[in-house]
């Protein structure tokens, strides 16, 4: 797990290394192990490493292979490398070094972008190839690793952060109209390729990039989801479902154990995270497993903690159980330190329990595990069903999931940043594509390639890499999301959600856990603004220093006469989202 980045320059001009430097070294705690930087004319690339399953030096980065001249910086893990290695071994590859990286390049050699369906893991990646003077860059299927991008008609910039990127300068300080609408709009989700900055896109997931030192590049996406069952599984029971479900789970997890000694799992007590509990007793963890969960005050009549269900867990399978008990005043004081961790704002209540989560996950061990994906590949939110009966699925799922109307987005910013619904023509646009029929298959679509990328994943990535921690998740393995796509919609909605799964759970888990009400990582002083956090908040809106000309007074105003009840439809505060999007700005110098 590392931070790369890089620079391609199109005027004839030595790539600039002082700018790569000081872009790299701002990723220092996604790779605290190691640092390298390598320039060739056009080109410059950095590189930090943190070492998890391959600790030799001869792995480090970027690595160069003057014999097939290529040079490559890698952030991720590919967790099939071993039978990719023999497979290229037979096609008369020798190997200088035994881990993932040496594995890529030399696949990248052989079958070039025909490697991309190869791979099993979470990856982007940066190859630069010598001879014909191009740089190839990819991103896995869904997004676990990021990659942002920075071009201007001299150069293109690309590194494993937003933020990283600021640091090489030369980026406009401007916001960008279409994601402000997104951000404001769709739960802080903004989809590819653009980003709250101007300046900076990002790679979609599932997609290539090559880019010559002329500046001419192509794109391609490399995969996709296409739902409904094949030929074969026509007529598949339930039961035929469910034992695929929990034989291609347990695939995934028992091969992101390897090269993995100590592992935590990241223990929320729900269905998901207690899966991974169970599977990894089956998959032959020690009797060390490392188990954490977290917990905050009650506020607004709401509770802060599941621990009843976590210590459950912990006690069923005797895992190394470790309780996370966080104040107000912790809340406040670290809130800071999250955001300048982002490399896009984002609004649930998860990121700051994520990230001081992943602070105590971090003196124990080096990788954690985690559930993520499973609410949207499995049907697990309260809106499929209501999409799933409407006349106007589309519709259905905007007021289900849309933090406010358009109106009411015009009505909250000032009247340069009101330039369209882009939200919800980006809605429309999805649900008209080919490749799902059904209109709930439509929204899953769009919540496992589009809203899972850029808020859970995103999430996990940014607040677990805040603290050189490497998060798995078994749930985002290709084989799992594919099979998922081919499952029936009726198999998944019953039950609240995540049937099929559930019902597998059970050959693994205690019924309790599976059969609670549904719950999550809950900060209720983040939704039931009260106390010293309301004035904080009021502080991050009405302060003369955070006035970027964003938002309308009057609806400020409005707001902050009621902040007890200003909730969007996901029961999020609206008054938070509008002040993470200050702190964030605030944060990076922005």
């Amino acid at each position: 797990m590392c931070g790369i980045a890089g620079e391609l320059r199109f005027d004839s001009q030595p790539a600039s290394l002082a700018a790569v430097e000081r872009i790299t070294h701002h990723m220092t705690a996604r790779g605290p192990d190691a640092c390298g930087f390598h320039s060739q004319g056009p080109i410059a690339l950095g590189h930090r490493r943190l070492k998890i399953m391959d600790l030799d030096e001869a792995s480090g980065q970027p690595m160069v292979d003057s014999s097939l001249g290529l040079s490559m910086v890698f952030n991720g893990a590919i967790y099939n490398y071993p039978e990719l290695r023999t497979e290229l071994e037979g096609l008369g590859y020798r190997f200088f070094s035994d881990g993932d990286t040496e594995v890529l390049l030399k696949a990248y050699h052989a079958w070039r972008e025909a490697m991309l369906p190869r791979l099993n893991g979470m990856f982007a990646f940066a190859i630069w190839e010598r001879d014909t003077q191009q740089l190839f860059i990819a991103r896995d299927r869904l997004g676990v690793k990021p990659l942002y991008l920075s071009r201007t008609d001299r150069r293109l910039r690309f590194a494993s952060t937003l933020p990283a990127l600021l640091q090489g300068g030369d980026i406009r300080n401007e916001l960008n109209p279409v994601a402000l609408n997104h951000y404001m709009s769709f739960h802080a989700v903004v989809p590819a390729p653009d980003t709250l900055i101007a300046g900076i896109e990002k790679l979609p997931p599932a997609t290539w990039m090559r880019c010559d030192s002329q500046g001419t590049h192509t794109q391609q996406r490399w995969w996709q989801l296409t739902y409904g069952a094949r030929e074969e599984e026509q007529n598949y029971r339930f039961e035929d479902w469910q034992e695929r479900t929990l034989q291609t789970l347990r695939e995934a997890v028992a091969i992101r154990q390897r090269a993995a000694v100590d592992v935590g799992v990241l223990l929320s007590g729900g269905v998901d995270s207690s899966l991974l509990v169970g599977l990894l007793r089956e998959a032959g963890a020690a009797d060390n497993l490392l188990t954490f969960s977290i917990g905050f005050q009650d506020a607004g009549g709401e509770r802060g903690d599941e621990f009843h269900y976590s210590d459950l867990i912990a006690r069923h399978y005797g895992t190394r159980h470790h309780q996370l008990r966080i104040q107000e005043s912790e809340i406040l004081q670290q809130l800071p330190a999250a955001f300048r961790a982002m490399s896009e704002p984002m609004v649930s209540h998860d990121c700051i329990a994520f990230y001081l989560l992943s602070r105590e996950v971090a003196k124990h061990c080096k990788v954690v595990q985690s559930g993520q994906g499973a609410d949207e590949l499995f049907a697990g939110y309260h809106w499929y069903p209501k999409v799933d009966g409407a006349d106007d699925p589309v519709g259905a799922y905007l007021a289900a999931f849309r933090d406010r109307t358009y109106e009411e987005y015009a009505a909250t910013v000032q009247e340069q940043w009101i330039r369209g619904d882009f939200s919800g023509d980006f809605v429309r646009r999805h649900f008209a594509e080919p490749g799902a029929t059904a209109a709930v298959d439509k929204a899953l679509r769009l919540d496992s390639t589009v809203m899972l990328v850029d808020d859970p994943v995103k999430r996990v990535d940014n607040m677990t890499m805040a603290w050189s921690l490497e998060a798995r998740t078994p749930f985002l393995d290709y084989r799992v999301a594919e099979l998922s796509a081919r499952i029936p919609a009726h198999f998944k909605l019953p039950g609240d959600g995540k049937y099929v799964l559930k019902e597998a759970a059970r050959q693994v888990i205690p019924a309790e856990v599976i059969d609670r009400p549904k719950g999550y990582f809950p900060v209720p002083g983040l939704k039931h603004l009260q106390g010293e956090t309301l004035e904080w908040i009021k502080q991050l809106l009405t302060d003369s220093s955070q006035d970027r000309g964003l938002y309308n007074p009057q609806m400020l105003d409005r707001l902050l006469c009621d902040p007890q009840d200003q909730l969007t439809p996901l029961r999020g505060s609206k008054l938070w989202q509008l002040a993470a999007l200050n702190l964030w700005l605030s944060e990076q110098g922005l």
